[in-house]
């Protein structure tokens, strides 16, 4: 196993960093590290002989956590945020249809289940609604809290 990143690299983290229990001080859980954080590699070691797990430093919130390869990418890479996160409460935008059918309302309630990139580099969500999971790109989401309505066209 090569490594990807050397001690020094500067790298950005793509997925949110939670205590797994290892982190002392803190619960179980608790947010650590929020995907897009840019940070120094350390230190690289493995993890069971199979993952290469990187010690980096994120320097502006005081923080050193381990990393796998996966969550990292070169700081200078082409980033897009995302509007979202890992069970944020979300409603649909417009309705939403498999193979033409509509399976989710607008306006109905879900929940954030996974964070990914879409094939054009845009957010893209797997959605927990109720009795079914969906993947949705970001413009068809907005924030539960949200008052946005859809405008309406007199024709």
């Amino acid at each position: 196993m090569k490594p990807r990143f050397e001690y020094g690299s500067e790298v950005r983290l793509v997925r949110n960093v939670r205590n797994d229990g290892t982190y002392p001080g803190l619960d179980p859980g608790t947010m650590l590290v929020q995907r897009g954080s840019v940070g120094y590699v350390r230190d690289v070691g493995t993890f069971l002989q199979d993952q290469v797990i990187y010690s980096v430093d994120f320097i502006d919130l005081g923080m050193r956590v381990g990393c796998r390869e996966a969550e990292l990418i070169p700081a200078d890479a082409e980033w897009v945020p995302s509007r979202f996160e890992f069970r944020d409460k979300v409603r649909a935008r417009q309705p939403l249809a498999i193979s033409g059918e509509v399976r989710v309302q607008a306006g109905q309630s879900g929940e954030i289940q996974t964070v990914m990139e879409g094939d054009d580099g845009t957010p893209l969500y797997e959605v927990r609604f109720p009795g079914l999971t969906l993947l949705v790109p970001e413009v068809g989401l907005l924030p539960e809290d949200d008052a946005e309505q859809e405008d309406k066209h007199d024709d």
